[in-house]
């Protein structure tokens, strides 16, 4: 009998933690049984994931790098990789300015709703501790951003998955001084580093074998933490204009995979949704990074001298997902509570500010709403309006996030799919690794 591949074996696990997240609501005891006995699991899996990530970028960015043997090839994919980012980052803040625009989901919401809204949530002290951590990052200078890069202790750096920016900025200054020494000095260095990554990479394989499970345990846990359906159910409009954002970058992305790569849209869709429907699942894509690279380079067949490089930089600055979210939430927030701030000043802010925030924001669940607050400071909305903005959206954020992050997945897949073909990088006939290849040779 056919093994059941990875992505219908993630997709049931997924469906049968939604049945079993509502079923389980039904019961008083249903939540706190989920909570206590089934979730720990979905969270021990996205710290093995989380666990390993660092070492992958480590490992496999300064194998990518020695590999190049020159400099000035690592230089090219450098600046291509910074520039289709941001180009795609402003297509996506784009999608996202016109859809609220045209479709006006603001119109809807009543008095009665932002009431209810502002009395269940303005004073979370979630809501509160973003406007509090935006606050403290629109007082940092103008480039401080540049300073944050740069890591005064490398081990610290690695001991925090929000600091991705630091570990790849030491790897890249490692890797290049690895060349710069002579391929004879830093030869015992790669062939550690050539090892550590062979050995990462099966951690991945094996921690996916428990891929379905997992998932089964976070979405039945994100079911029966839900939020007041009927909130959710006035919400509905806003919620639907972000969905169909995200849908159209999809396509978006197909459409560059087909016009540039000449891959068919559905088999980059069927190799890449493991890694999506993880992403869906735990809201990081930090967390996903590890199975985004295995998915990239060896079932797409991006080499790792750019996977290496374009993926980890893409999970630290790109965010297309998350900037269409914050064009579209934004401007729902000016419709609903300060209609005279929609004009076309504010709203070319909103692009540049969107785009800016997204370099260097946590690949992490909810910085998204940080980065709102920053693009709201910078169109000049109300101060004293900050916790109704917020709790206008609060509710439905955490499903808009799962959705967002597949896209910010997707959009770090297709770009190195896009760098490779353009430095003759992307290979035709990949071959996957599994767990159990060298099996035979340890049992």
């Amino acid at each position: 009998m056919k093994k059941l591949e990875l992505h219908w074996q993630i997709m049931i696990g997924m469906f049968l933690g939604i049945l079993f997240g509502f079923g389980m609501a039904q019961l008083t005891w249903g939540k706190d049984f989920i909570m206590d006995w089934i979730g720990p699991f979905g969270q021990i899996f996205v710290n093995l994931l989380k666990l390993i990530a660092v070492p992958l970028i480590l490992a496999s960015l300064i194998k990518g790098i020695s590999d190049l043997k020159d400099i000035s090839k690592f230089r090219n994919i450098g600046f291509r990789t910074i520039g289709i980012y941001m180009f795609t980052t402003v297509i996506a803040i784009t999608i996202g300015l016109v859809l609220v625009n045209v479709i006006e989901p603001g119109e809807g919401i009543s008095e009665d709703t932002i009431t209810k809204l502002s009395n269940t949530y303005a004073n979370d002290s979630s809501i509160q501790g973003k406007i509090s951590e935006a606050t403290n990052q629109k007082e940092r200078g103008p480039l401080q951003f540049l300073v944050d890069m740069v890591p005064s202790n490398a081990i610290a750096a690695m001991s925090n998955n929000k600091l991705m920016l630091q570990v790849i900025f030491f790897t890249i200054f490692m890797g290049i001084s690895m060349l710069l020494v002579g391929e004879k000095r830093s030869k015992p260095l790669k062939d550690f580093f050539d090892s550590l990554n062979d050995v990462i990479l099966k951690m991945v394989d094996l921690i996916m074998l428990a891929a379905p499970f997992a998932v089964f345990a976070l979405l039945s846990q994100v079911v029966v933490t839900a939020d007041d359906p009927e909130i959710l159910q006035k919400l509905l409009s806003y919620s639907g204009v972000v969905i169909l954002g995200l849908l159209l970058m999809i396509t978006f992305y197909c459409s560059l995979v087909y016009l540039y790569t000449k891959k068919n849209p559905i088999w980059f869709l069927k190799q890449m949704s493991p890694a999506q429907l993880l992403a869906f699942s735990t809201s990081s894509s930090a967390a996903t990074l590890p199975v985004t690279m295995e998915r990239v380079e060896e079932h797409i067949g991006v080499d790792k001298e750019v996977s290496s490089f374009v993926l980890p930089v893409g999970a630290t600055i790109n965010m297309d997902g998350t900037s269409l979210y914050q064009a579209v939430a934004a401007v729902f927030i000016m419709q609903v509570l300060w209609p005279e701030g929609l004009t076309f000043g504010n709203q070319l802010s909103i692009v540049v500010t969107a785009l800016l925030a997204s370099i260097g924001s946590a690949a992490v669940p909810g910085a998204g709403m940080v980065m709102l607050v920053i693009v709201l400071e910078a169109i000049g909305f109300p101060a004293d309006l900050y916790p109704v903005a917020l709790a206008l959206i609060f509710a439905v954020d955490r499903p808009l996030d799962m959705c967002r992050t597949v896209v910010n997945v997707t959009g770090d897949a297709t770009v190195s799919m896009i760098v490779a073909k353009s430095v003759g990088k992307l290979h035709k006939n990949p071959k996957a690794k599994n767990w159990d290849d060298n099996y035979d040779e340890v049992k």
